[in-house]
Parts: structure tokens; C-alpha cells; sequence
């Protein structure tokens, strides 16, 4: 039997927090691809330190739905895990290539993963999530795309990962200009306009889930609004730029497919999973753009 556990942050303070973690969850659970899936959290229950002995399975892989390497992915879930023979080096990264570890805990194989957002799939659901918030799978000619962080100087590989997904679909060549910004550290987001010369900007937050960071804080950084409360338009004009906000890209149902991606990287026997995946989310994406163009009348 084998198991995957999916560990995220959670929080005490926005109930919206773990909703990601638990729509990708029964994605990747729909697929019967493992024989059991749970969702762990730091600051919420069920708790990282609890999850593995609720586990009957003997092969368990854990994949940290965190953007970075850093604090959470390298100290604290390992720790909460009990997993004793864990040292970072084990994954032999850089910053952004981090693979998988297998140790003990529990009596069980963990096989641990590196983080989702570092993951090269990740690229893929940026781009996913631009087409969503446009509703154009074609998205990309005459078109800017953001990629924004948080940046800290605490912690590098934050910044790391919104440079390395940017550079990756630069040089795909899609989309006219592709920048990595962040909310503190330079290039700031607050001048996004300052860093495109197309007139539409799609702007897609390398976060998680979404929260005050993404719900309050970028929308008015960025002039979309001058009330976060009051909602803002999309696309919503700036300075002479349309302005296409996406939200958190956590959010985007295709997440499912890189923590398939990582398991299966691990070991895991997923069969044809990652394609359902797929097939399924891009009918789902499908769905919401006839929904829209419905709505607006077409």
C-alpha cells in the first residue's frame, strides 16, 4: 500500500487558507492513485506531527505544498514528521532543484519530496492560470506576464523560485515580456507598470493560497483598487495598462498534477494519474470559459 500526504501551513486566522490543499487532495484521491491521502498542516489540524501514525500504508511520500525551500520545507516539516535521518543536503539543491529524500519514521518508508513550487510543472499552472483569469487558452501575443513573490531577505530561495518559473516561460517565447516581481523586494510589485510596455499585463502571484497578501496587499499595491474591500475589476486599468489579476496560483485546479508530479518523481506508482489530471482540469477550464462567455452574452 502506499500513501501520500500532502503538507501545508494552514492558519489560524483565514478559514480559506487550507481550501487548496483539500480541492487537490480528492483531485489527486479521485484518481486512485494511492491507497490513502490525507492533508497535514502546521497551523491547523489534522497536524504534521500526528499524520504519519493515522497512516496504514507502509511506502507514505509527503509533498509540501509550499512555494520555497526554506524554513518550513527543511526544518519544520521534517521535524514534526519525526523524520531523524533528515539533513537538507540530502537533497542536493541549490535553491529550486530539490528532488526527494527516503528515510524512516513510524515504521514506515517516507519517501519526502521537495516543495511544489520548485517543482518544474509548476511553469505549466503559471501559464494555466493566466489563461483562466483571460479566458484565452491562446493568451501570450501583445501580452506582459508577472510573476510575483513575496521576497524576503530572510530567506533567498524565496525570491528563487518566481526567477527561475519567469526565466522558464521567457524562453518559451510565449508571452511579449515576462517579469519576476515581488511584494518586498526589488523589482517591487508596486510598480508593475513601470516594467511593461504591452498593454495588457497578466499578473499571477506565485502563492499558495489565497489571503490578505494576495486579497488585500497586491491588488492595492498595484492601484487596482484603492479598497480592498470594495473588489476591484478584471482587468482594471492602470496607468494606460489593462491589468489582469489572477489570484493566488495555488489556486488553480492543475496544482493537482505537480503533486502528482512529485510523488511520482519519488517512486510512486501512479499509473496514468498525471494525464487524468490533465484531461481533467483542462475540461474544467473549458467549462468556466463557456460559463463566462455565456454570462457575458456571447
Amino acid at each position: 500500500m502506499q500513501a501520500l500526504v500532502i503538507a501545508a501551513h494552514g492558519s489560524h486566522l483565514n478559514p480559506g487558507a487550507a481550501r487548496p490543499t483539500y480541492a487537490h487532495a480528492d483531485t489527486v484521491r479521485d484518481t486512485g492513485a494511492f491507497d490513502e491521502v490525507r492533508e497535514a498542516f502546521w497551523k491547523e489540524e489534522p497536524h504534521f506531527r500526528e499524520v504519519i501514525r493515522t497512516l496504514e500504508s507502509d511506502e507514505v511520500y509527503v509533498v509540501p505544498l509550499f512555494i520555497s525551500e526554506g524554513y518550513f520545507t527543511e526544518q519544520v516539516i521534517p521535524r514534526e514528521l519525526r523524520l531523524s535521518e533528515w539533513d537538507p543536503d540530502r537533497w542536493d539543491s541549490e535553491g529550486t532543484d530539490a528532488d526527494w529524500a527516503t528515510l524512516e519514521a513510524e515504521g514506515k518508508t517516507i519517501h519526502y519530496c521537495g516543495p511544489v513550487g520548485t517543482h518544474d510543472a509548476m511553469t505549466d499552472v503559471i501559464v494555466r492560470r493566466a489563461e483562466s483569469v483571460t479566458d484565452d487558452p491562446d493568451v501570450g501575443k501583445g501580452v506582459g506576464l508577472a510573476v510575483v513573490g513575496h521576497g524576503t531577505e530572510r530567506n533567498e530561495n524565496s525570491a528563487k523560485a518566481v526567477e527561475y518559473h519567469a526565466d522558464r516561460i521567457r524562453n518559451r517565447g510565449r508571452f511579449d515580456e515576462v517579469e519576476a516581481l515581488f511584494m518586498d523586494e526589488e523589482p517591487e510589485v508596486d510598480d508593475v507598470t513601470d516594467y511593461f510596455e504591452s498593454d495588457d499585463v497578466v499578473v499571477v502571484p506565485l502563492f499558495v493560497a489565497d489571503g490578505y497578501h494576495t486579497q488585500e496587499d497586491i491588488p492595492e499595491d498595484m492601484g487596482l483598487t484603492e479598497d480592498y474591500r470594495e473588489g476591484w475589476e478584471v482587468p482594471a486599468e492602470v496607468e494606460e495598462h489593462r491589468i489582469w489579476y489572477a489570484g493566488a496560483v495555488g489556486t488553480e485546479a492543475l496544482m493537482a498534477e505537480v503533486i502528482l508530479e512529485r510523488a511520482a518523481d519519488a517512486g510512486a506508482d501512479i499509473e496514468n494519474a498525471i494525464d487524468r489530471v490533465k484531461r481533467a482540469t483542462a475540461e474544467m477550464a473549458d467549462a468556466d470559459d463557456r460559463g463566462s462567455r455565456a454570462e457575458a452574452g456571447d
